[in-house]
C-alpha cells in the first residue's frame, strides 16, 4: 500500500514520482485489496466529521485507478483526482466516465494542474504523504486550498497490530515517532483508527497480502491470518477472513483568516477509535 519504491522494482517514468509497486504493477489484486478495506466505513466516518466534504470541492492527490472518487461524489460539489501514472488515470477516466461531476488529471503531489484556491478538501491515501520529504507536496497543498479548507491525510498505522507488525518487519528502520512528530510540527492532528478487511477466500487474501510484503513476510502474515480466523473464517460455519488494520488520519487546516507566527491554525492531538463491528 505504501507507495515507495522496492528494491528490484522498475524505475517511476517521472524523475519527481517514485512508483506504486502494488497498484502499479498488480492492479486488478489492488481492486481486490480496495473491496476489502474499512468493511465497516470506520475510516469515511472519521473523515465525514474532520472534513466534512458536502457540497464541497475535493482533489484527491495520487487517486491511482479513482476507486475513491464515486464516494466523495456522492455528496460533493465536484471531485478532481490528479494521478502521474498514466494507466491508472486512464483507467480512473474509465471509472468515473458517467459522473459529470468528477475529472481525472494527469498530475504529482508536487505539482497539481488547478489554479490557487480551488479546493475546500484535498485528500491523500497512502499516496506520497509519508513523512520527512513530503514538504514540496504539503506547500503544494496549501496552494489549492482555499481558505479554511483542509489537507486530510490517511495512512497506515505502523503501532498497530497485527498488520503494522508484518509492516515493520519489511521495514526495520522505518521510526514511527519520527514520522508522528514530523506531521506534529506541521500542524497536523492525528486520528487513529482500527478497521477490519474482510476477504471472501483465502486466494483473495494471499494474493492481496503477497502484493504488500516480502515473500518471507507475506508467507507469515498469511499464516497469522489463518490462524486467528480458522481455515474457513472467524467463525465455525462463517465465511470468509478478517484482518484488523490501524490506520491513521491527519489532517491540516488552513486558516480562515491571519495566523500569528508560532502559532498553529489545528490542534496535534492524537485520539484512537475502535473499529465498527457493523
Amino acid at each position: 500500500m505504501w507507495k515507495i519504491a522496492r528494491r528490484g522494482q522498475r524505475p517511476a517514468a517521472r524523475a519527481d514520482v517514485l512508483p506504486s509497486p502494488n497498484i502499479w504493477y498488480h492492479t486488478d489484486t489492488y481492486e481486490l485489496e480496495n473491496r476489502a478495506q474499512d468493511v465497516g466505513d470506520d475510516v469515511w466516518r472519521v473523515l465525514a466529521r474532520e472534513c466534512d466534504w458536502a457540497g464541497k470541492d475535493v482533489l484527491d492527490v495520487g487517486c491511482g485507478d479513482g476507486f475513491h472518487l464515486s464516494r466523495f461524489a456522492a455528496t460533493a460539489k465536484s471531485v478532481t483526482g490528479v494521478e502521474p501514472h498514466e494507466p491508472l488515470a486512464r483507467r480512473a477516466e474509465r471509472r468515473v466516465g458517467e459522473l459529470p461531476s468528477v475529472r481525472v488529471l494527469r498530475g504529482s503531489a508536487q505539482s497539481i494542474p488547478v489554479p490557487d484556491a480551488s479546493a475546500d478538501v484535498v485528500h491523500a491515501r497512502t499516496a506520497y504523504f509519508f513523512g520527512p520529504g513530503c514538504e514540496p507536496g504539503l506547500r503544494e497543498a496549501d496552494r489549492v486550498l482555499r481558505p479554511g479548507g483542509a489537507l486530510v491525510v490517511v495512512d497506515l498505522d505502523v503501532s498497530s497490530e497485527p498488520y503494522g507488525r508484518w509492516m515493520r518487519a519489511d521495514l526495520p528502520d522505518y521510526d514511527a515517532a519520527a514520522v508522528d512528530a514530523f506531521f506534529e510540527r506541521q500542524g497536523f492532528r492525528c486520528r487513529r483508527v482500527m478497521t477490519r478487511w474482510w476477504f471472501a477466500d483465502s486466494e483473495s487474501l494471499a494474493a492481496v497480502l503477497r502484493i504488500e510484503f516480502s515473500p518471507e513476510v507475506a508467507d507469515r502474515a498469511i499464516a497469522d491470518v489463518l490462524r486467528d480466523n480458522g481455515s474457513h473464517g472467524r467463525h465455525p460455519g462463517a465465511a470468509g477472513f478478517t484482518v484488523p488494520v490501524g490506520y491513521r488520519v491527519l489532517v491540516r487546516d488552513k486558516p480562515s483568516g491571519l495566523v500569528l507566527p508560532g502559532h498553529s491554525s489545528s490542534s496535534s492531538s492524537s485520539v484512537s477509535i475502535s473499529p465498527s463491528t457493523a
